[in-house]
């Protein structure tokens, strides 16, 4: 044996030994933009290149410097050129699906950031691995948008894992309709009817709008959202808009919500202010073919009827009325039980011209004398 050859079985001896497919630790020793080299304790060094670094890297200089550590695992231990081809997303892909597995089997909820939005669904990131979640399993409501979703982090299980068909699902619904049904629960045990709580308006309709209770919704109808007469819901609230509403009852899982609390009830000033034979102020509200409703306060409508508006003969209200007109005219009727008030312009006008004829039947007895 030669001291050359001697030499060599030494040197050979010094370094470990390597097989394809070998997990091994390297130390970058040089980075270019397209490959890097790194130390892995073998005779040869390792190369590292862009496309096995990653799928999104465009340039290993941005991600990697001159004394970082990476785990990687081996491609070739000899690439025909004496280098040792490495690959450090495989093993990152690999760890990933294993990852996942464990997730999948453990129903364990996952948090991970939204790298793409696609057309039918997004993309997230675990460890490197690529999970999918299908439009239809985001939300447990319609989503029309999903860029909003863009770089958010999102929680999610793993509901369908086959990594031989790359095709590992995630659902954020499930976890998002759970939840909503617990909070539903924790709701319910807690509200009464009579009870008042703080709620969000989630949606404004032509009819009403749904109030977010913190775990269900609640229906605050048109009818209800003033003593008042309300025309257009939309024109009161708002999406996001903090309510402070009145239960005013739940039947099963549905929740109906007032605006109209008891203590402000504008018919507790009505029957002090509008008993039968005073004499009142109000404005057209609305008119039908038998009589006009009259405002006398937000809440407290009253009924003049054709027949009272005038001592002369009306066929129709509009003929001698308008909407928002003021009037004044006499309480004939009031019935605070069932919030029902009937006034009448003829007999105040009548009442006058009787005070009018009594005055003048005195003067003329005072110039008799």
């Amino acid at each position: 044996m030669s001291e050359e050859q001697s030499f060599e079985e030494l040197l050979n001896q010094s370094f470990k030994t390597i097989r394809n497919g070998e997990v091994v630790e390297g130390t970058v020793i040089d980075v270019k933009p397209e490959q890097a080299y790194l130390n892995i304790g073998y005779k040869a060094d390792g190369v590292l290149t862009r496309e096995e670094y990653s799928n999104d890297a465009k340039d290993l200089t941005e991600v990697l410097k001159t004394g970082d550590k990476l785990e990687v695992k081996v491609l070739k231990v000899n690439d025909g050129d004496g280098q040792v081809v490495l690959t450090y997303k495989r093993l990152a892909a690999e760890k990933g699906n294993k990852r996942l597995e464990e997730a999948f089997n453990n129903r364990e909820v996952l948090t991970a950031k939204v790298s793409q939005v696609l057309k039918g669904g997004l993309t997230v990131l675990v460890e490197d691995t690529r999970v999918f979640i299908p439009a239809s399993l985001v939300s447990d409501v319609f989503e029309r948008d999903l860029n909003k979703y863009q770089d958010q982090e999102i929680e999610f299980i793993i509901s369908e894992f086959n990594p031989r068909r790359r095709r590992i699902i995630g659902d954020r619904r499930q976890i998002l309709t759970e939840r909503k049904a617990e909070a539903a629960k924790e709701l319910f045990a807690r509200i009464n009817k009579g009870d008042i709580v703080e709620g969000t308006v989630k949606n404004v309709t032509d009819f009403g709008a749904f109030v977010d209770l913190g775990g269900a919704d609640g229906l605050l109808h048109i009818s209800e959202m003033s003593w008042g007469r309300v025309e257009n819901p939309k024109k009161l609230f708002h999406n996001g808009q903090e309510l402070t509403v009145l239960i005013k009852d739940i039947k099963g899982e549905k929740i109906a919500l007032s605006l109209k609390f008891p203590d402000q009830n504008p018919w507790i000033e009505a029957a002090e202010n509008f008993g039968q034979g005073s004499i009142v102020t109000g404005h057209v509200a609305r008119m039908t073919d038998f009589g006009a409703f009259v405002e006398l306060l937000p809440g407290v409508d009253a009924l003049l009827h054709v027949s009272q508006i005038s001592r002369d003969h009306v066929d129709k209200p509009s003929d001698v009325l308008k909407i928002g007109q003021e009037i004044e005219a006499k309480v004939v009727d009031f019935n605070a039980e069932d919030h029902k008030i009937s006034l009448s312009i003829k007999a105040l006008e009548m009442d006058r011209q009787q005070n009018d004829d009594t005055v003048y039947t005195d003067e003329e007895d005072d110039y008799a004398e």
